[in-house]
């Protein structure tokens, strides 16, 4: 038996990742139990200790705001662990990381390569490890350039604050003609506050790149940009881990990469619009 300890799962990235790895595991002779963390009273630690007393062998723990004491709890009782996309190195466990920060800074030059002079980034209020380092590899980006970019930043990760984000920025003085949002759900937002309160076009006066590749992305209505979640390579990794016996207490990173899925929310480079 397999814990999941997840925390949003109502986000269609966890939801996503949350079905292929249960998918995966049952393929691989394991059962899953789902520890939902979305809320922060004792309630979830007692869940937790539930799961423990059916045997569970194992726990994954995946990215976002799932309490790092509860990691802390599953070693003290035994459980093999994976953490996706967290900061914890802890003994005997291993670590699914991406290149966040990799990714960040390819949406900072691809925004400049474009033609965008006044690139922005969209966050949320939750410093996560992905996203903050997405957030960082934009930035570092741009400095290189000496370029200093708008930042918006509030509210929790979904397309309400994407909404806000948007009307935030566009009300500036200086609105930008690129932003880089850390995920899908706030790019969407963005993009429909950008042509729905603003009458903008995408990708002609505001282009849009975001993260996650979630299923709203490919949609005609949105046509957005954004970096692929390796979903399949993630549950793969975990799996693998998991099924192979145990090796000392040394903890292990597995790193993964995000592919650029580029579609119809930023602007096709040209000669006329492509720094020098």
């Amino acid at each position: 038996l397999v814990a999941l300890i997840v925390a949003e799962l109502d986000t269609p990235y966890r939801s996503q990742l949350v079905s292929i790895l249960t998918e995966r595991l049952q393929l691989a002779g394991k059962l899953a139990m789902i520890i939902n963390t979305d809320r922060s009273d004792a309630s979830v630690e007692a869940a937790l200790r539930q799961a423990i007393s059916y045997r569970t062998d194992a726990a994954i723990v995946l990215s976002g705001m799932p309490d790092p004491a509860l990691a802390e709890l599953c070693l003290r009782n035994g459980l093999r662990l994976v953490l996706i996309n967290r900061d914890e190195a802890l003994p005997g466990t291993v670590r699914v990381r991406l290149d966040d920060e990799h990714a960040g800074a390819a949406a900072a030059r691809t925004l400049l390569r474009v033609g965008c002079t006044r690139p922005a980034l969209a966050t949320s209020a939750p410093a996560t490890t992905s996203l903050a380092a997405r957030a960082d590899g934009f930035l570092a980006a741009l400095q290189e350039q000496g370029i200093m970019p708008i930042i918006a930043a509030q509210g929790p990760t979904n397309y309400d604050t994407g909404l806000a984000l948007g009307t935030q920025l566009l009300t500036g003085a200086e609105p930008p003609d690129g932003v880089f949002c850390v995920t899908d759900l706030l790019a969407c937002g963005v993009m429909d506050a950008a042509r729905h309160r603003f009458g903008l076009r995408i990708p002609q006066d505001l282009s849009v790149i975001g993260f996650d590749d979630i299923p709203q992305a490919g949609w005609e209505a949105y046509g957005l940009t954004t970096f692929a979640q390796p979903i399949n390579g993630i549950a793969d990794a975990c799996v693998a881990w998991l099924s192979r016996p145990t090796e000392g207490n040394a903890a292990e990173t597995v790193h993964l990469s995000a592919q650029m899925i580029w579609r119809k929310s930023v602007r096709v480079p040209t000669e006329s619009n492509t720094p020098a």
